[in-house]
């Protein structure tokens, strides 16, 4: 049997640019992780000594026998050089995975510089791949097929509203067309936006502030989703889970208050929130180190597929330059973000929430045995 031959792959950033390093590892008998891209700095030199590979200062130093680059560094519309390490290390020939977010514009000249070279582009986006998120979509094409939604709800923070629009790609029936009515203002650490996303109201609440000292953190969310039908909503109440089902209340205006439950009220007889998957979050360990991992990876292998010939890379990049679009008509409508130097961040022991909610004496429901049925649910 013919061995595969191995991914020689450089990773360009250190900071998040360790997911992908992590999941290179994981990825090692398809994927041959061959250097590291970066100044020096001592989070580079770490990496570089735990994965056991050389520091590369500039594109020009890199071998000549490179196939992929992973660029983790902010792209031009961020501040950063991403964008144009990208140009450079696709006109030496090199397929290329480049981190979001960036200008819809940047990505068609990638894109075209791409095709010129022979190379592929793709943009990376972990937020898709993850578990939550791929249950939230799946369930939202089997309501499609019933009923058709009434209203979205959104909440997100707008470092991430690149990929949200991306969610919202692969989970709506369409997306077009897209209107943002004018923004209502505020002095908070929200701005508030309406719209309609494939002819479906919509609100957006953005968390749009960013502390310049330290902006990868401080978020008070990441994507919080709710898309409403005539039976329920469904919920991603965030990035990582849980997904729930709401079901509609509806009382019937026959009857008595003692039958509630009959066969003209089946409907009442569920729980009025149901988890659709695992009722327990997972720690926010295992997400950065198992499940954003896990999602780089399917990227990485997404781009394996292209360079083998196994995925048309047409429809792909016809998506990634349409919620780009959108993402940019999105941060328009938004403005510039508020600037909060005085970001502060707390930990708060739980036992301060156990001891408030054992405060509260349960109700007789609750006291009871669920029912089978209940628990199947559940």
């Amino acid at each position: 049997m013919t061995k595969t031959k191995r991914i020689k792959t450089v990773i360009c950033g250190s900071t998040f640019g360790q997911f992908y390093l992590e999941a290179i590892s994981l990825l090692k008998d398809q994927f041959e992780l061959v250097g590291l891209v970066g100044q020096g700095s001592e989070r580079t030199e770490k990496c570089a000594a735990h994965y056991k590979i050389p520091i590369y200062k500039t594109i020009d130093a890199l071998p000549d026998d490179i196939d992929l680059a992973c660029v983790v560094l902010r792209s031009d519309i961020m501040g950063g050089k991403g964008s144009k390490f990208t140009i450079e290390l696709l006109q030496k020939g090199i397929h290329v995975i480049q981190e979001h977010p960036m200008h819809h514009e940047d990505i068609a000249r990638c894109l075209k510089v791409a095709h010129q070279n022979k190379v592929h582009y793709i943009t990376g986006d972990l937020y898709t791949h993850l578990p939550a998120v791929q249950r939230f979509i799946a369930c939202c094409k089997a309501l499609f097929k019933e009923q058709q939604p009434v209203f979205i709800d959104i909440a997100t923070i707008t470092q991430v509203s690149f990929p949200l629009l991306h969610i919202l790609l692969e989970t709506l029936p369409t997306v077009r067309p897209f209107k943002i009515d004018p923004k209502v203002e505020n002095e908070g650490a929200f701005q508030l936006l309406t719209g309609t996303l494939g002819k479906i109201p919509f609100t957006l609440r953005a968390h749009h502030e960013v502390n310049p000292e330290d902006p990868d953190n401080h978020y008070h969310l990441l994507h919080q989703i709710t898309i409403g039908f005539p039976g329920g909503s469904l919920v991603l109440s965030d990035t990582h889970g849980p997904v729930i089902w709401r079901p509609r209340l509806h009382v019937p205006h026959t009857g008595l208050l003692a039958n509630m439950a009959t066969e003209q009220a089946t409907h009442l007889g569920v729980p009025s929130s149901i988890i659709l998957g695992s009722a327990v979050p997972p720690k926010y360990t295992d997400i950065l180190s198992k499940q954003w991992v896990r999602a780089v990876s399917k990227d990485l292998l997404l781009m394996k597929d292209l360079i083998e010939g196994h995925e048309r890379k047409e429809k792909r990049a016809q998506k990634e330059l349409l919620y780009a679009r959108q993402w940019h008509e999105l941060t328009k409508a938004l403005g510039y973000p508020k600037l909060n130097t005085n970001g502060m961040f707390k930990p708060v022991d739980l036992q301060l929430l156990y001891d408030a909610v054992n405060s509260v004496a349960l109700s007789p429901e609750e006291i009871s045995k669920p029912s089978e049925k209940a628990i199947q649910l559940l």
